[in-house]
C-alpha cells in the first residue's frame, strides 16, 4: 500500500488550533513621515481621513493614526528610524467607488498624482499619489 501524499509541512500538520495565533484583521500599517504636521495636512485634509489617534511616546515621539471614515484599517504616521527610507512605494491600497472623480479632484487640488488613470484589461481601474514625503499611495476603484 502506497503511504498517503503530503500536501502540507509536517510542522503545520502538528500545529494544533491552540497553538495557532489569534490575529484577525489588518489593524495598521505604518508610513514613514519626515514632519507629522505636514503629514496630518495631506492625508486629514487632503484625503479627507479622519485622525483617530495622536499620543506622544518615547523620547519625542507620537503615535499619529488616520484612516478614511468607517475603514477598520488605519495608517501610522510614523518616524522612520535613522537610516531607513522614505519615498517609498508603500502597496497601500485605498479603495474608491469612482477612481475617474478622485483622479479629477485629487488633481486638481494640487496633488502629485499619475498623469492618467491607468487602464487593463479585467483589473480594476486606478492610479497612484504620492504623499509630502514621497510615499507611494494607489487608488483603485472597487468593482
Amino acid at each position: 500500500m502506497t503511504p498517503p501524499v503530503k500536501t502540507t509541512n509536517e510542522k503545520e500538520d502538528r500545529m494544533s488550533e491552540a497553538q495557532k495565533t489569534r490575529i484577525t484583521q489588518v489593524g495598521t500599517v505604518g508610513v514613514p513621515v519626515t514632519d507629522h504636521e505636514r503629514a496630518l495636512g495631506f492625508y486629514v485634509g487632503k484625503l479627507g481621513f479622519e485622525k483617530r489617534l495622536d499620543v506622544p511616546f518615547g523620547d519625542g515621539q507620537r503615535w499619529i493614526e488616520v484612516a478614511p471614515p468607517g475603514a477598520a484599517t488605519s495608517i501610522a504616521l510614523v518616524s522612520p528610524p535613522a537610516g531607513q527610507p522614505i519615498g517609498i512605494d508603500t502597496g497601500i491600497r485605498f479603495t474608491t467607488e469612482d477612481a475617474d472623480a478622485d483622479h479629477a479632484a485629487l488633481g486638481a487640488g494640487g496633488l502629485d498624482a499619475d498623469p492618467e488613470v491607468l487602464r487593463w484589461p479585467g483589473v480594476p481601474p486606478m492610479f497612484s499619489l504620492r504623499d509630502p514625503d514621497g510615499n507611494r499611495l494607489y487608488i483603485v476603484e472597487r468593482v
